[in-house]
């Protein structure tokens, strides 16, 4: 397996509008995110990847794109943009943008051009299709944000496909002028000295030929069609193609967002030898706590699922490909909320959730927050939420009959607002995120969790984050060492060895709010372990006997000699 400098990293992601505003607007923007590089620098991070700030007319907060090669007046302009890019390479440290080319926005002049008429140049961008005999969408399908995933356009009389907002039409990747369209808007991102793409529900953009309905779901008028559309019949030829066409003269990554992916998938597509992309975002794990009825049907999460799941893809890619390790972003509620306990333990729980992924085999990824352990919010009203995934939701199962308060309990564990309230930064007005009027409400707790009183703490989840970072930098174990799982069946322990020529790490994380003991391996009674880092005061030199004694949330990591 070759070394290379994004198996080395730590990637922050960067939410644009919630992250810093500089210009009293409410809306966070790229001079703020500059003005807090020097932050991001000290907590040692390498790579930071922007969600996206392209021109857009945000139906879906900038993932519905009106130009691949503008900047969104929000957020300022092309020289700020430039101006970031050199003071982030100024520090050392490398910038990936994010890339949506499933689908574009309807406001995108393809499109506007598209729906002009049925023999326009560039109606084969995207993917238009006549209703069927009785005038009904072309199929079954629902989209990412319910309802149809098809659109009827009166002024040609047919329907085009958007797997998310009618205001996102799908490009039609199977028309080779899309594909160098988007390839050449790629390679003029990278000339301007960009670090790579992470890539958006890239997987989706090859769909089976035909569109067949899905199988249908009772009581239900759509359903979802992910297997008409996901890893389709030719994505990885697409992929292919794109690493030869955009990527391949460039030292650049890419990460790609793969919902419905599976572990012998990911090795192909990660398998460097087959030159499609780096890293793939999987999702199994932050659906382990999702009942049948989907992403809102909330279920306890087990322990035993979680160890199971990520070992499984620790394992399937250990020797061919690449992992991401990521908890939350910028689609999924805070991790500290739904993993561990952000109440009575949250600095502590914070740190061992942190001890558990940053320990793993694949490269880290921390969401804008993370770092000081901001919490989900709870607001009373559904008018406080801006995300249209949660309000049409919302809409939906009110129709139903639902009572208010069974939807409320759902959005506050899963809504994805919980993760885009912005940055607190300090305890004055607004968390120090805006002058202005916060485009989105704050989390009220910012008096007591800010990023001012976590860097003064030496004890915060903040330092104990620049401490995790810096025991990856220099020790190579962390990123070339293998992964064993330890106690499978425990539901209390989640405990792995990281083996790497010869010495290993044992890491050991207490899930719980009780003390607990964890029985060792009987191969490490007495032997030494020198401990590499704990989020407790701990022995620096221990000599394991059977048993270790752990408190509420402890995590451990010791360097023990084979």
């Amino acid at each position: 397996m070759s070394r290379q400098w994004w198996k080395e990293s730590v990637v922050y992601q960067i939410y644009p509008r919630s992250f810093n505003d500089s210009n009293g607007d409410g809306v966070g923007d790229l001079n703020g995110i500059t003005e807090k590089l020097d932050y991001l620098k000290d907590l040692g991070v390498d790579v930071l990847w922007l969600s996206p700030v392209y021109d857009s007319p945000n139906d879906d907060n900038g993932y519905d794109i009106r130009d691949y090669q503008a900047i969104m007046d929000e957020f300022g302009t092309m020289e700020d943009w430039e101006n970031l890019l050199s003071e982030v390479h100024g520090r050392g440290m490398r910038l990936i943008m994010d890339l949506v080319v499933n689908h574009s926005s309807d406001e995108h002049k393809w499109f506007a051009e598209s729906r002009k008429s049925k023999d326009n140049p560039y109606r084969d961008y995207y993917i238009w299709r006549p209703g069927k005999e009785d005038g009904s969408e072309p199929n079954n399908w629902e989209s990412a944000f319910s309802g149809s995933a098809w659109q009827y356009d009166e002024q040609t009389g047919e329907y085009f496909l958007h797997l998310f907002s009618k205001k996102q039409p799908d490009l039609n990747w199977e028309n080779p002028k899309v594909r160098e369209e988007v390839y050449g808007m790629m390679r003029w991102w990278l000339d301007k000295g960009i670090d790579g793409f992470r890539m958006d529900v890239v997987n989706f953009i090859s769909k089976v030929e035909g569109l067949p309905d899905a199988e249908p779901q009772e009581g239900k008028k759509y359903a979802p069609g992910g297997e008409y559309f996901a890893n389709g019949p030719r994505i990885h030829e697409f992929l292919h193609e794109m690493n030869q066409e955009a990527m391949k003269n460039y030292d650049a990554m890419t990460v790609a967002e793969m919902p419905g992916v599976t572990p012998d998938l990911a090795q192909k597509y990660t398998d460097e030898a087959r030159e499609e992309v780096d890293m793939v975002f999987q999702f199994e794990h932050v659906d382990l706590d999702s009942g049948p009825g989907g992403k809102w049907d909330l279920r306890p999460l087990r322990l035993r699922d979680l160890k199971e799941n990520l070992s499984k893809w620790q394992k399937a890619l250990e020797h061919k490909g690449w992992n991401s390790l990521y908890m939350n972003n910028h689609d999924q509620p805070r991790m500290v909320s739904r993993f561990g306990n952000d109440g009575e333990y949250r600095v502590k729980s914070a740190k061992m959730l942190a001890t558990m992924l940053h320990m793993m085999k694949g490269t880290p990824y921390i969401y804008q927050g993370e770092e000081i352990g901001m919490t989900n919010v709870k607001f009373e009203s559904i008018n406080e939420y801006e995300d249209i995934e949660t309000l049409n939701m919302y809409r939906e199962k009110r129709a139903e009959g639902v009572p208010h308060e069974e939807i409320m309990k759902s959005i506050y564990v899963k809504g994805r607002d919980n993760a885009r309230t912005p940055v607190q930064w300090n305890t004055e007005k607004n968390a120090g995120f805006t002058t202005g009027e916060p485009w989105l409400k704050l989390n009220p707790n910012y008096t007591e969790i800010n990023a001012e009183q976590a860097v003064a703490d030496p004890d915060s989840v903040y330092h104990y984050y620049r401490r995790l970072i810096e025991l990856r930098h220099n020790n190579e174990v962390i990123v070339y060492g293998g992964y064993d799982l330890l106690q499978p069946e425990d539901e209390t322990f989640f405990a792995f060895e990281r083996p790497y020529q010869g010495e290993k790490l044992l890491v050991i994380c207490n899930f719980t709010g009780e003390q607990a003991e964890f029985v060792l391996p009987e191969e490490y009674s007495g032997k030494e372990g020198g401990l590499l880092i704990s989020n407790t005061e701990s022995e620096e030199v221990v000599t394991f006997d059977t048993k270790l004694s752990f408190t509420p949330y402890e995590a451990r990591v010791y360097r023990v000699m084979v």
